[in-house]
């Protein structure tokens, strides 16, 4: 008896520091080879007045989904 809960402990110990042997995975976020107003050419998801490849009106258009479109003080006091 005392045997079998001796190799039962080992057993237990050596399946948790197996664990500890794992390497850490390293998250070096997404690459891009464009810049993100370069757009992906014609779609139908394209916001009207925006141009691809204009760096200004990429982010004009940010600034105002971020103000009128994702703003919800400004959403709520408009209803």
């Amino acid at each position: 008896m005392r045997k079998t809960l001796t190799i039962l402990g080992l057993l237990a110990s050596a399946t948790v520091l197996s664990a500890c042997g794992e390497k850490p995975k390293e998250t070096t976020g997404v690459r891009q080879d464009t810049a993100p107003y370069a757009g992906v050419g014609k779609s139908q998801y394209q916001q009207p007045g925006w141009t691809v490849g204009d760096k200004a009106s990429w982010e004009q258009q940010l600034k105002a989904r971020a103000q009128y479109g994702m703003n919800d003080y400004t959403r709520v006091s408009s209803q």
